[in-house]
């Protein structure tokens, strides 16, 4: 998916959110920003309030957008609506530009604390978008007793012992929340979670081949814990210790190893590693 953040010089907001929303390493996601001018470094300001995050804009050159990029984006975001009304006038759809957060002001020639606090409504607009699944052509559905078969399907495509659908629909009865993501309206992969007593516990995580390493399996994940952090403690799984992707996405997500089960996996028989996300009310 290629995304473009504009705003009206690119020395400000749009780059503050270009180089945030990398930060992230979504897959199959391009980023760009671009104003309506070129040819200036990034505001000293939004240099300096972004190294508080640890984040570099110090090599940024402003550019403005071109016709090209404007065919070529899935998605623009823009800071206010004049933007958006702009690029519409410059050949957008209506249907693929946005605002940001409903609006980002402008904080060009303001102080240091106003761009934080601009950063900061950027950083909250992002994240609420990622939660959203904006920036991913997969849906998340919570699914019903009929997306049982489904998932049952899933999971003898997925493993070599997988769960009969008479287990699945058995543990959707008492309560284990199952979760369906579909590309295109086409079933891709599902993701099973029990809570109990303010903890989680994943009870697989599956994805049909054809739709593996495009971001199915983390859009899963971050669907389910942007949906659960306000009621879990914590959520926990475990993973063949050979897994190093299933593992990789996993400490990406913000999970630890904090144990091992000895030989937890049957057919072939391994090991699995018990990884934990705590949740912070302060940082998530």
């Amino acid at each position: 998916m290629n995304i473009i953040f504009v705003c009206t010089g690119n020395t400000c907001r749009s780059p503050m959110a270009e180089y945030y929303l990398k930060s992230k390493n979504l897959t199959d996601v391009s980023v760009i920003s671009r104003g309506f001018s070129a040819g200036e470094p990034a505001n000293e300001k939004s240099v300096a309030v972004m190294l508080e995050k640890g984040i570099d804009l110090k090599n940024h050159i402003s550019k403005s957008i071109t016709p090209d990029e404007i065919k070529s984006a899935d998605k623009i975001i823009c800071m206010t609506e004049q933007h958006r009304q702009m690029l519409i006038l410059f050949g957008a759809s209506p249907d693929n530009v946005y605002v940001l957060n409903g609006g980002i002001s402008d904080p060009f020639g303001l102080s240091v604390e106003t761009y934080r606090k601009c950063r900061d409504d950027i950083f909250s607009g992002i994240d609420a978008l990622i939660e959203q699944g904006f920036f991913s052509d997969i849906t998340v559905t919570r699914a019903q007793a009929c997306d049982c078969a489904v998932i049952a399907d899933i999971e003898r495509q997925s493993f070599s012992d997988p769960w009969s659908e008479k287990s699945i629909t058995e543990s959707l009865n008492a309560g284990t929340e199952f979760y369906i993501a579909r590309i295109n309206h086409t079933f891709a992969g599902y993701m099973g979670i029990s809570k109990i007593a303010g903890e989680g516990y994943v009870t697989n995580v599956a994805v049909l081949p054809p739709f593996r390493r495009k971001g199915i399996g983390e859009t899963l994940l971050r669907y389910v814990i942007s949906g659960s952090k306000s009621e879990l403690e914590f959520i926990s799984l475990e993973v063949r210790v050979s897994n190093e992707a299933a593992v990789s996405l996993y400490k990406k997500l913000g999970f630890e190893t904090v144990g091992m089960r000895k030989r937890f996996y049957t057919n072939p028989v391994e090991d699995a590693l018990i990884m934990t996300k705590r949740f912070n009310s302060d940082t998530e």
